[in-house]
Formats: C-alpha cells, sequence, structure tokens
C-alpha cells in the first residue's frame, strides 16, 4: 500500500494538502457547517464546542481555555458568523460544523446577532451587540476626503486628528448637544461604525438607538432616518433616561418614584419615572462640551492665551472641579497669546477652572431641583429615600456630587458602569421589544 493509502498517513495527506494551499478551505467541513445551521446548531465559543479532526479524534474547546483568534465574518444566507480560527489543536482540522483552513488549524463559525443597540452620543458612541456584549466604544467623529467622499478614520483615528488634516480632509461630529447637525456624515459614520461590528447593509440588522428625551420629533426622525440608510432593517428608539433606568434595574413598573439625572456631552436631562413612564422631566442643551467650551473660552478672556475646546477638557478631567474651594492645583499648558498670536505655554489653576464651569453647573443643578418640583409630591418624596442616580460623562466631575445634593436636597448615587449604562439598559430592551412597546412609542412619536 503506498503512503497516500495508507491511513496512518491520513493527517499528513491532509496537512501536506493545506500545505500547498495555506488558504484553502475544506468543502466537506464548509458542508457541514452548513448542514450545522440548517439543524439549527449554535456553535458559541464562550460554551465547549466540540471539535472532530481528520483523524477522527474528538476533543472540545472553549474561549477561555483556547486562543481562538477572530478572522472577521462569513456570510452565510443573509447571517453574518463569526469566523474563529483555533491554532495547532489538531493536526487537521474542525470538520463537525466548521470549516478548514491551512497548517492544521481550526476555523470555527459563530452566529452573530443581527440586533444591536447604539448610544449614538455628542461625544462618544457606544455599541452593544446581543449575545456580545459592548462591541464599540469610539468618540463619534469621522474623518472624510472631501475630494472623494471616501471615509478615512472613524473614532479616536478620527479624532487623533483633529486639526491635524489637509485642507481636503474633514473631521466631523455629527452631532450638537445630542441632535444630528449634518446628516449625511451621520449616516456614513452609522454605516462605518455597523462595519466595524462586523455587520454590512445586506446583513439589514435591528438597530435599538437612544436618543435624548429633550429631542424634538423632527431630530428624532433624522435619527432613525439615519440609521436606515446606513443598512438597519428597521430603527427602534428609547428615551436615553429610560434607557439608563433599564440598565441601572431600577423598578421603573412600580408605583415609586426613581429619578435618573444624566449628563451627558451635550445634554443634562433629569427624569422621574414611575409605572413605566416619565412622570417629570427637564432637559437642558448643556452638557460636557459646554464646559470644555467655557473653559476654553475663560483661558482666554483672562490669562490671554488661545487653547482649543480639547484642552480645555483635558483642563476639566486633570483639574476640574464643580467645588470652587476645591484645594489650589496647577497644570502647564500650550497655546497662543491672543495679542501677538505667538506659541506661549501658561500655568492654569483649578480656581480658574471652576470659576470658567461654575455658572453652568449650577444651571445642571438647577434643571435637577426643577424636575423634582414638578413631580408629584408621593414621587418626590421618594427620591428622599431613593435618591438621584447620576449618569453619564459628568458623573466624573469632581465635586458634582455633593453640589447636587446640597441644591436638591436629596441624596445622590454614582455608579461604576454610568458612561455605558444607556447602552446597556437599550441592549436589555433587544429581547423585551414586544413588552416595552409603550416605552418605544413614548420614544418614537
Amino acid at each position: 500500500m503506498s503512503k497516500d493509502q495508507d491511513p496512518a498517513n491520513k493527517n499528513d495527506c491532509c496537512r501536506d494538502r493545506h500545505n500547498r494551499c495555506p488558504s484553502s478551505m475544506s468543502v466537506g467541513g464548509f458542508a457541514r457547517a452548513l448542514q450545522s445551521f440548517r439543524n439549527g446548531q449554535k456553535l458559541r465559543g464562550m460554551n465547549p464546542v466540540p471539535l472532530r479532526g481528520w483523524d477522527e479524534a474528538s476533543f472540545a474547546v472553549s474561549r477561555s481555555s483556547t486562543p481562538l483568534r477572530s478572522r472577521g465574518f462569513l456570510w452565510i444566507f443573509g447571517i453574518a458568523w463569526g469566523l474563529w480560527i483555533l491554532p495547532d489543536h489538531s493536526s487537521s482540522g474542525y470538520s463537525g460544523g466548521g470549516v478548514v483552513s491551512g497548517r492544521a488549524r481550526a476555523v470555527g463559525l459563530e452566529a452573530v446577532s443581527r440586533d444591536l443597540a447604539i448610544d449614538f452620543g455628542t461625544a462618544n458612541t457606544r455599541v452593544m451587540v446581543k449575545g456580545r456584549g459592548l462591541v464599540l466604544d469610539e468618540p463619534s467623529v469621522i474623518a472624510v476626503d472631501t475630494r472623494t467622499r471616501e471615509v478615512l478614520a472613524l473614532g479616536h483615528e478620527a479624532s487623533d486628528l483633529v486639526g491635524r488634516t489637509a485642507d481636503h480632509v474633514v473631521t466631523v461630529r455629527p452631532l450638537h448637544q445630542g441632535a444630528i447637525t449634518d446628516f449625511d456624515m451621520a449616516e456614513r459614520m452609522l454605516r462605518a461604525v455597523l462595519a466595524r461590528c462586523g455587520l454590512s447593509r445586506m446583513s439589514r440588522p435591528r438597530v435599538l438607538l437612544s436618543v435624548p428625551a429633550a429631542a424634538t420629533s423632527i431630530e428624532r426622525r433624522a435619527l432613525k432616518q439615519a440609521a436606515e440608510r446606513a443598512g438597519a432593517s428597521s430603527a427602534i428608539l428609547i428615551e436615553a433616561p429610560m434607557a439608563a433606568a433599564i440598565g441601572l434595574d431600577l423598578p421603573i413598573y412600580e408605583a415609586m418614584g426613581s429619578v435618573v439625572l444624566d449628563i451627558g456631552a451635550g445634554t443634562t436631562e433629569t427624569a422621574v419615572i414611575s409605572l413605566g413612564g416619565v412622570v417629570a422631566m427637564k432637559a437642558l442643551r448643556i452638557g460636557g462640551n459646554d464646559l470644555d467650551h467655557a473653559i476654553s473660552e475663560y483661558v482666554r478672556q483672562e490669562l490671554d492665551l488661545v487653547i482649543s475646546d480639547r484642552v480645555g477638557e483635558e483642563l476639566k478631567i486633570r483639574i476640574g472641579s464643580a467645588n470652587p474651594a476645591t484645594p489650589l492645583a496647577l497644570a502647564e499648558v500650550h497655546g497662543r497669546r491672543t495679542s501677538s498670536g505667538a506659541p506661549s505655554t501658561e500655568q492654569v489653576s483649578s480656581e480658574v477652572v471652576a470659576s470658567a464651569m461654575h455658572e453652568l453647573v449650577n444651571a445642571m443643578v438647577g434643571g435637577a431641583a426643577a424636575c423634582l418640583a414638578e413631580a408629584p409630591p408621593e414621587l418626590a418624596q421618594d427620591a428622599i429615600f431613593e435618591g438621584i442616580h447620576l449618569v453619564g460623562g459628568g458623573a466624573a466631575i469632581d465635586g458634582i456630587v455633593p453640589l447636587i445634593s446640597q441644591g436638591t436636597s436629596v441624596p445622590v448615587h454614582v455608579v461604576s458602569n454610568s458612561i455605558s449604562v444607556v447602552a446597556e439598559g437599550a441592549a436589555r430592551c433587544l429581547d423585551e421589544i414586544g413588552r416595552l412597546g409603550a416605552l418605544f412609542e413614548a420614544a418614537n412619536r
């Protein structure tokens, strides 16, 4: 019997064949993947997955114990399947519902849900995919070549290009104060976000988007249309304070008041929620971005130094405080003189930053107090015991919690996931869209 016919050398035959064509895939393995799909089998790497090599040796792997490496996505009957490569675990490959690639590596298929939740914020965009958790957290910035209309960068990569590009490259934030200000760029960014998550227009995902409670019907319609034109089969809206309450596991369906204060980059919203609806709400078109701009303007006026809003944000994070009596701290910044235009370096104190933020922070606190004043007395009384749940990027501002508590006479709670809780709450709704219909009707008005 020849070597090629010897069953004992079957593995060598397969290995030689794949070494000659490392990128080839087994037709039989691919057929078995399709058969697994038809039979309703779900191959998920989080759970142990049974594998069977060409040598008929059986074994099981899971992502927690084996270095599965992502290799993009494969489309089968309009559904995205993640490809995961298992290196050097078998002498041949994965024939139990997968496809085989070269050099004795197993390739598994994992179904990727087409349902996803997007927190398309003024400053950041976060995406939660059903069954996979948080898959994207990037700044809401896009860089485009104006000559070709090609998207050059998204998120952090685009943010790093701000103020550093040639004339034909523009960096755009499609949203301002929670509303779309550039529809075309919003559509392009959402399309790029879907692609980054492994989805395309062909997959037609169902998208659940958070929207500021202050958004008008026109702004809501623009957000839905941008998502649908980007490739969503349907776009459903949920108001951000309600999504945050769901993400926090608050008793929104009980006859008691749950208070959420969301300080985002473009809006500040306070909502009192009871029996599945918003009973009282106060929304302001001010947020973290306005604080950044106020700091840069104050430095320009008081110190004769021109700095960008991005530097203003860095000052807010490093030495900023909502409490004017905070201990003195200094930070060195670089800019240019207003009078001469010459580059210059200046020491900025925490007192300067606090003074710049003072008026806007007081307005945020006043909005929360006004919302509680508009709520029914019984629900406002609940807030005294349950407190205000502070979420959003503004929750990280030093001194903001005692200031809100003092201005509202209500305790304030900050959770560890205050930045991502809106996206997490929206993702939870993906499983209960039918039961939560009333919430979506209110948001999709």
